[in-house]
């Protein structure tokens, strides 16, 4: 089966009875009962990550992502199509735990839930149970994240751009979440939220606009990206649109949570 990054929800209609197709749906368990798309199966959002503090982001263990996805009926020749509730940082965030397991088919619906509905694509209510798999994660692609004592390192070589997808307030230090407002040396402010077409059911907006506007504040692509928020669910959406747009990019997923609660980390104020 191939299929696009981002797809269509007019694309993925034609799709759904496909046998090698897993939907999974990572938006609210209340969302997902009222309606999903059919054959989704709900995944809570804590279940892919590590959830302990103070970097409750970073990734769960080989043995809980064992776990999870061999539940959930994942085969290396499944392609996997995720979605939320919320324009797409969950969705986005499962696109990155794949890539981190080495499963690599892969798409993200555009629009998630929301434009599914309002294109009027078929729906259920009832509950999806998965048949589960003997799926194992036997190792981790560390090339897709980077971790602290990395990321020092980057910010001194200057060999990566970084992208904030905070609000603008946490990211000049006007609302601090952990110990320590402020952002990264050397990060742009581009909130998720920005990259959605509010009007359009949270679709994506035109990425060729979203990419001038990025390149107008000296993210470029030119070298890696590093994309994070407070824990790695609002850059889940900004690590898909690097990834649609053939940007090298990686997730630091402890993110501020983490760097913020580091009296040690070095960090900039204001704008």
């Amino acid at each position: 089966m191939t299929l696009p990054l981002i797809i269509e929800p007019s694309q993925l209609v034609s799709e759904l009875d496909q046998g090698k197709l897993l939907i999974l749906d990572l938006g609210k368990a209340e969302t997902y009962t009222t309606a999903h798309v059919p054959g989704a199966i709900h995944v809570p959002p804590s279940h892919i990550q590590l959830g302990v503090p103070p970097a409750p982001g970073l990734l769960p263990s080989k043995e809980q992502l064992s776990l999870l996805f061999s539940r959930l009926g994942l085969t290396h020749d499944t392609h996997v199509v995720v979605y939320d509730d919320d324009g797409g940082p969950w969705a986005g965030r499962m696109i990155w735990v794949l890539d981190a397991i080495g499963h690599k088919h892969y798409s993200f619906l555009n629009g998630g839930i929301h434009a599914w509905l309002a294109q009027q694509c078929p729906v259920q209510s009832k509950t999806n149970e998965a048949q589960p798999s003997d799926y194992q994660v036997t190792q981790i692609d560390e090339t897709v994240t980077i971790d602290k004592a990395q990321l020092l390192q980057a910010i001194s070589d200057s060999s990566i751009e970084i992208w904030d997808a905070r609000s603008l307030p946490e990211y000049t230090g006007e609302k601090a979440v952990s110990a320590r407002g402020g952002h990264l040396p050397g990060a742009k402010s581009y909130e998720f939220t920005r990259a959605l077409d509010t009007t359009a059911d949270l679709m994506l907006r035109d990425l060729d606009a979203v990419k001038q506007e990025l390149h107008d504040l000296g993210i470029t692509g030119t070298k890696t990206i590093v994309t994070h928020c407070q824990t790695h669910r609002r850059s889940g959406l900004t690590y898909v649109i690097c990834k649609q747009l053939g940007w090298p990019v990686q997730a630091y997923a402890g993110s501020w949570s983490e760097w913020g609660n580091d009296p040690s980390t070095p960090i900039e104020t204001g704008q």
